[in-house]
């Protein structure tokens, strides 16, 4: 199994969690965002991935590109540590909270989208640190609600789950950025309970072998 990622990409780090979790042996494949124009654009990673984006898992036969479509996938495929509800109502719940944090937040502030406001429409640095710490603390907001009815130590009680795999990598980008977070004592605990887990260690940005 093969993983093409970037060290400080936040749909790759999702992906690293749930293969630390599962104990999943695998191959780190460094595609560097920025190097060189961005190895994502070269030839042989566009006939891999024609979305130009990271992730990317070659298990096989089988390539798959989208965070969420290759978590589900090793979902699937190993039964151990499963981060997904077997409750059909839960299961569905789980899915809502982590597209909270995958589809609503993390594209508006994705590598791409932050290049194009400063390249293209030419904001300034502080316009494009304004844009992003609104739309992560506008996504926390909803979420810090939705997480006083489902939230034990986790994002949904206290087993490990798919949330949680999206909510942690989307903190880390907001520590990046310097976005206050006082307003979201849930969503801090559970950073907090996640960060004693070996395998979110071991997921974590600075403990790939390509980070800089």
């Amino acid at each position: 199994m093969k993983l093409y990622g970037y060290w400080r990409s936040t749909a790759a780090y999702r992906v690293r969690i749930a293969l630390a979790l599962k104990g999943i042996e695998f191959d780190n494949i460094s595609v560097h965002l920025v190097k060189d124009g961005g190895e994502q654009f070269k030839p042989d990673y566009v006939a891999l991935n024609p979305a130009k984006l990271v992730p990317t898992l070659v298990d096989g036969d089988v390539v798959l590109n989208q965070s969420m479509a290759i978590v589900e996938y090793l979902e699937d495929k190993y039964d151990n540590n499963p981060l997904l509800p077997s409750n059909i109502g839960d299961k569905a719940l789980v899915r809502a909270l982590a597209q909270d944090i995958g589809c609503d937040i993390h594209p508006l502030n994705n590598l791409r989208i932050l290049k194009y406001l400063k390249g293209e429409l030419g904001v300034t640095d502080e316009a494009k640190d304004q844009w992003y710490a609104h739309w992560i603390q506008t996504g926390f907001a909803a979420l810090e609600e939705k997480l006083t009815k489902t939230a034990g130590k986790y994002c949904f009680g206290d087993t490990v789950t798919l949330a949680d795999l999206c909510l942690i990598p989307q903190l880390y980008n907001a520590h990046r950025f310097n976005v206050p977070l006082d307003d979201f004592p849930r969503i801090r605990q559970i950073e907090a309970n996640c960060g004693e887990l070996a395998g979110f260690i071991a997921a974590a940005p600075e403990s790939q072998p390509d980070a800089t």
